[in-house]
Formats: C-alpha cells, sequence, structure tokens
C-alpha cells in the first residue's frame, strides 16, 4: 500500500533494536513478564493499547458498536507502532499485546472469524513494526483461575474470561489461529516457571536467531 506522505511512518536513523511482544490471554502474566524482560534488557516496555488510548477503552467497549470499537483498537495500534518505532532508535523494546491481540480478542468478544477481523487489519499492516520474535503464553485453565484469583489489577476482561459463556474457548481457538499465521512466533508454556524462568528462555531464544 503506497500512503500519502503525511501518513507514512516515520524511521529515526540508526539500526533498530529489538522488538519483543508478549501475547496471551488476560491474566496469563504477560504485565509481569514484560516488567522483568525489560529490567534485564534494559528495554522500553509498553502496552497496547498506550496512552491516552488506555484510558478510554473501558468507556469504548460499552459505548460503540463492533466497527467504530474496531477503529479505536486500530487507532491504538498504529500509534503504539510510531512508539515503537522511537524506542527501537535506543534500546530493545517489550510489548505487552500488540496486533494479534486486536485480531483475537475482536473476533471473540463479537463473535466473529478472526479472517475477518485480520481482513480488516490488513491495509494498514504495512504502518505496523513487525516484532523480532512474538511469544504466544499458554497454560492451563487451573493456573490461569490461580492467577487471575490473586492479580491486583482485576479488569473486566478478566472477569468476562470465566463470566461470558464461551469466552475463554474463543480467546483461546482465537490465539492459536494467529499463532499458525504468524512467522515470527514462539509458543512459551508458563505453567509452572517464574517470571524469572520464562525471561530466561525468551532471551536464550533471541541470542539463538541472532536479534
Amino acid at each position: 500500500m503506497s500512503l500519502p506522505t503525511p501518513y507514512r511512518p516515520l524511521y529515526p536513523d540508526g539500526p533498530q533494536r529489538p522488538f519483543i511482544v508478549l501475547e496471551g490471554v488476560s491474566g496469563i502474566g504477560k504485565s509481569t513478564l514484560a516488567r522483568v524482560l525489560s529490567e534485564r534488557l534494559g528495554a522500553t516496555s509498553l502496552h497496547t493499547l498506550p496512552t491516552p488510548h488506555t484510558d478510554w477503552s473501558a468507556l469504548i467497549n460499552t459505548r460503540l458498536r463492533a466497527l467504530p470499537q474496531f477503529a479505536f483498537y486500530l487507532s491504538g495500534l498504529l500509534h503504539a507502532a510510531d512508539s515503537v518505532r522511537l524506542a527501537r532508535a535506543v534500546g530493545p523494546v517489550v510489548a505487552d499485546r500488540y496486533a494479534s491481540s486486536v485480531v483475537a480478542c475482536h473476533a471473540a468478544v463479537h463473535e466473529v472469524a478472526v479472517e475477518e477481523v485480520a481482513h480488516l487489519l490488513e491495509p494498514f499492516r504495512p504502518y505496523l513494526e513487525t516484532p523480532t520474535r512474538t511469544f504466544y503464553l499458554g497454560c492451563s485453565e487451573a493456573a490461569l483461575r490461580e492467577r487471575l484469583a490473586v492479580k491486583r489489577d482485576t479488569k473486566q476482561d478478566d472477569l468476562d474470561l470465566f463470566a461470558v459463556p464461551g469466552r475463554l474457548a474463543r480467546l483461546l481457538t482465537n490465539f492459536r489461529t494467529v499463532q499458525a499465521a504468524d512467522s515470527r512466533a514462539v509458543a512459551l508454556d508458563t505453567d509452572g516457571k517464574s517470571p524469572d524462568d520464562l525471561a530466561d528462555q525468551i532471551i536464550a531464544e533471541l541470542g539463538a536467531q541472532g536479534a
């Protein structure tokens, strides 16, 4: 896609450092792992949706229908890509969620096919930063329930995982689908592993791939 000049992404001069994305359902431990990785790698950490979008999301989710809601999340994703570009010029970047979550979660909430949401996103892919690796976190349902039970900043998405019939199953299926289509995907089983254990695995994977 050829974009008019004002719409083209801006790339700072110099090398682009590794861009690591953590994906998975709410409560699985992405934010904690992102903090550990950021400390160990001296990386910038960001969440998709970033500020200011994250402050509006609860209102958006209750007030807007599906397509305007998707447009809001797409706007946040494009804004996140700009933030990643700037941060990668300085050092590594670790993102708690990115494009895969926008597709998998929107499809699960509105009960549409992942392929339909991916089709909506496709024209904007050239604007997005491509992750060095995307790590898809998985765990057993029992482990997920335990983690959510002690999570301090529980949000509506966390509560809906088990309160909305079929929500967790749809999310897991959707993440498997986007992972299968992701050439940068690495599956990471988190059962019985500490954030430091997982960080060790991720750093080893990056080293093995020369990232």
